[in-house]
């Protein structure tokens, strides 16, 4: 008889540990749930918004005799893209059109539409500002809509030139997950690259915050509390950490990693880190 209730007794012992251990795990897990999914959306137009800047860059180094060769070590672009500029009128109007059917590109992201880039002036120059709008522009089937208006304050303290982004946008997402009004003032730092001819060793640190909301999720708030740095050279952000205030609900904290070039986030929400996929 003691027998059998030692042995009732060990397997209640080893069920708890089991429940315990599983328990331990959802703590940092890629499980799909509500909240790790509306965090990758958030990342997603994080990035839509941040891959503007390169995108138009390539574009005009692309459209340069000049610049071609470069623009090609690593392209972003390709054949099927077509990239007018109209430098007569005042603001100048580039044209950036994937067309009307998806395009895959160098980031290993599909695009159709068109990007319409006007610019007061040259992307070095303290004073031009630069907006980006769209005509029927999908990313991985993702739609924008909206502007994204850039101005180049000039050099910092340290010889660092700055740039003030202002996003008002929209981005109706794939297979009917909802759409995202999002609104971000940030303030990007050219902190390495902006001496040399090339693209690939630059270097920016984003800071900011703004505020958006999901049509199946809610309001929320955003700030980057430590700063995202956005290497050209790698498709994603290698670190930072934002965190997002949903209304009635914990706080969510992304974060981009240590530097790793990788498409690899984690989200922590009270005590349980989700891992998160960029793409």
């Amino acid at each position: 008889m003691n027998s059998i209730v030692f042995r009732r007794s060990m397997l209640t012992t080893l069920i708890f540990a089991i429940v315990f251990s599983a328990c331990n795990k959802q703590s940092e897990s890629t499980d799909e749930t509500p909240d790790n999914r509306l965090a990758a959306r958030d990342a997603i137009a994080e990035a839509l918004f941040e891959e503007l800047n390169v995108i138009s860059d390539h574009a005009i180094r692309t459209s340069s005799s000049g610049n071609k060769t470069e623009a090609n070590e690593s392209p972003l672009l390709n054949n099927c893209v077509t990239i007018t500029i109209d430098t007569l009128s005042v603001p100048h109007v580039m044209t950036i059109d994937f067309g009307d059917e998806n395009c895959l590109c160098g980031d290993g992201k599909w695009r159709r539409g068109q990007i319409i880039v006007t610019f007061t002036g040259p992307y070095h120059q303290p004073g031009t500002v630069i907006t980006h709008g769209f005509n029927n522009y999908f990313v991985n089937d993702n739609q924008v809509e909206g502007s994204r208006i850039m101005t180049n304050l000039g050099p910092n303290e340290d010889g660092h030139p700055e740039y003030e982004t202002v996003v008002d946008a929209t981005i109706t997402l794939s297979n009917n997950q909802g759409v995202i009004a999002w609104q971000a003032n940030r303030l990007r730092t050219w902190i390495e690259g902006y001496t040399t001819p090339m693209w690939y060793d630059d270097v920016f640190l984003i800071t900011g915050s703004g505020s958006h909301s999901h049509s199946n999720g809610g309001n929320f708030t955003r700030t980057i509390i430590t700063p995202l740095r956005k290497e050209l050279s790698c498709h994603h952000f290698v670190s930072g950490v934002v965190q997002t205030i949903p209304e009635n609900k914990p706080v969510r904290t992304l974060d981009y990693g240590d530097g790793t070039c990788d498409n690899i986030a984690t989200l922590t929400i009270g005590n349980k880190t989700f891992v998160i996929q960029l793409q």
